[in-house]
């Protein structure tokens, strides 16, 4: 049968107005209807189940517009109304041939993205609309009825959610490039500033806040200085008004750097003795002006600066749990309560920079700007105050973003299946708990028949795939991710595909090669690890954080960690540095360069 959607999904150049797309059913899959207009921003969200109510935990029903999953007696709010509304207004004042209540300098810069002749990398439509938007609503929207309006409505959102803060964020899929979104609001800020220093709408000063070392390792393209910088390398600036763009401040941080550190390591004796006989509690906690110090020295003084919120939806202030609501339990609690504590530190930052820096406004960025499960709010509602909107199946249209696809195992029945997509589920109870991992218990050859066949039906995919590349002379080959729920977990289904030695009681050990063969670290015959391993044990929360490993994941991992450091000396030759770089450090860079 014929399948128009999944034969040809691209209706749309990534540099032009998206003017067709897919029409999608009820249930969200394409009815292979071509529709001759833009897609409306539409959001659906599931409402959590009542306590009281009995049946399967999940969702009770659906509605249609993100708002009513945030709304109250008090506040009613229309999201997807607003969403539409903005990118309507943006849509005429974008068909302006020249653009309308903006500075000299914005205009210039709209005019160069919109037709500046691009040697290479040119900004997709979906970017320029962003960019678009923000520019709106800080120079245009304040000079109209329509606009002033749709103002009200963003600070009576943040006022809702986030009353220390003003936050407007905006939805891109992921892909679709929110790096050079930021490069273009820094341009746009940063040269209007430089140009008008009297202003208080533009600012030199940047606080880029990302979730993990990962993400901020990559935005330092956005670093004026940077030879990969985007303001000269994607000729995002005209050549002469690049200096301009040497004036900004930018500090780059993961949000872990709010958390206040001890500056004197006290033991409790010392700590005592110190207290002395006035019982005053010895303070040895920075406190909020010296964590904004170290954090962000160079923009001390500026007041007046903007803050860009990477994969913005793990930063929130979350709401007392309505007590009609079923509670959480288990490891979903728990994981709640791990998102809940990682965005009030977040949060709990910004308020601080604000408080004692200054700060104009928070643009958030993510592809999903949806509250997370046991924040208070129903899970999956749209940041209120979300402004812009270019989805997956945008990106799927405009050619931007690869259609997804699932692989499909001949050898597991159709009843099967469904236990397959949600195999998490189906197998969690005869899985390690966290901290499980001692007294060799664990025996990577007993992993749940299901999880086995799992791993089996995508490898056989993955296999197919990798041959594919290798005849195309592809020199890079796929990447096979598995996430797991915890260490122990990761470390069994490590031994399991990757291979391992099973000690014994007597001092000998058993070799096992790994199940899966293109993913085994020994070698087949001899047993001795390979130089480079082709499958790599990491723990991404770790690692991002940037503190110090885990005792128990660094006598997981440290084979693997040796093995990388000697790479590293017979790669560079410099043996100072191999020994002289952390591990989580040389963790971070294999994870970095994959491939």
């Amino acid at each position: 049968m014929s399948n128009p959607f999944f034969e040809r999904p691209i209706l749309n150049s990534p540099y032009e107005y998206p003017a067709r797309h897919w029409e999608l059913d009820d249930q969200g899959q394409p009815t292979q209807r071509l529709i001759d207009r833009r897609r409306r921003a539409e959001f659906i969200t599931p409402i959590p189940k009542p306590r009281k109510r009995k049946g399967p935990a999940g969702q009770q029903q659906i509605i249609f517009d993100e708002g009513k999953g945030l709304s109250t007696q008090k506040q009613q709010y229309d999201i997807t109304a607003i969403i539409n509304r903005v990118r309507q207004e943006v849509d005429q004042w974008r068909s302006l041939t020249t653009p309308a209540k903006v500075t000299a300098e914005t205009a210039r810069l709209l005019q160069h993205w919109r037709h500046h002749k691009f040697n290479d990398i040119r900004p997709f439509f979906c970017q320029a609309e962003a960019v678009e938007t923000v520019i709106w609503l800080t120079e245009v929207a304040p000079h109209f009825v329509a606009g002033k309006s749709i103002l009200e409505h963003l600070a009576a959102s943040n006022r809702e959610a986030n009353p220390e803060l003003l936050r407007l964020a905006l939805k891109l899929a992921t892909g679709a490039g929110k790096t050079t979104v930021m490069a273009m609001l820094i341009a746009w800020q940063t040269i209007n500033a430089v140009r008008q220093p009297g202003s208080r709408q533009f600012t030199r000063g940047f606080l880029v806040v990302a979730p993990g070392l990962t993400i901020k390792d990559r935005l330092r393209v956005l670093q004026p200085n940077d030879p990969d910088s985007y303001y000269e390398n994607r000729e995002l600036v005209p050549q002469d008004l690049l200096e301009d763009i040497n004036r900004a401040k930018i500090v780059i941080t993961n949000f872990h750097a709010f958390k206040l550190r001890e500056r004197l390591e006290v033991s409790k004796g010392g700590r005592a003795l110190l207290q002395g006989r006035t019982g005053t509690e010895l303070e040895t906690t920075e406190t909020e002006g010296q964590m904004i110090q170290r954090v962000m020295p160079e923009l001390m003084g500026m007041k007046n600066i903007l803050v860009l919120n990477d994969e913005a939806h793990h930063c929130y202030r979350e709401k007392p749990r309505d007590p009609d609501e079923e509670e959480l339990k288990g490891d979903e609690r728990k994981e709640a309560e791990k998102n809940n504590e990682a965005a009030r530190l977040w949060i709990s930052g910004l308020e601080a920079v604000k408080r004692k820096v200054g700060m104009s406004r928070v643009i958030d960025l993510s592809a999903t700007p949806f509250f997370l499960r046991g924040s208070g709010y129903a899970e999956g509602t749209l940041f209120p105050w979300t402004m812009s909107d270019f989805s997956l199946m945008d990106a799927i249209e405009c050619g931007i973003v690869k259609l997804p696809r699932v692989p499909v195992a001949e050898n597991i029945p159709g009843n099967e299946m469904p236990v397959y997509r949600n195999l998490w589920e189906n197998i969690r109870n005869d899985m390690p708990k966290k901290g499980r991992a001692k007294g060799g218990e664990l025996d990577p050859l007993k992993l749940p028949t299901r999880l086995q066949t799992a791993l089996q039906a995508l490898y056989g995919h993955y296999e197919k795939t990798f041959r594919l590349w290798q005849e195309k002379k592809i020199p890079v080959p796929p990447c096979f991710i598995i996430v797991c729920q915890n260490t122990a977990i990761s470390k069994l289904v490590y031994d399991y595909v990757s291979g391992f030695y099973r000690k014994h009681e007597n001092g000998t050990s058993t070799f096992h090669n790994g199940v899966l063969p293109l993913f085994r670290n020994f070698d087949e015959i001899t047993g001795n690890p390979l130089p480079r391993p082709n499958t790599l044990l990491i723990d991404s929360e770790q690692l991002e954080a940037g503190d110090a490993l885990d005792e128990n994941f660094r006598a997981m991992a440290a084979d693997e960690i040796e093995r990388f450091r000697r790479e590293m000396i017979e790669r560079t030759g410099d043996a100072h540095a191999a020994e002289n770089i952390t591990d989580q450090e040389l963790l971070r860079e294999v994870m970095n360069t994959v491939g």
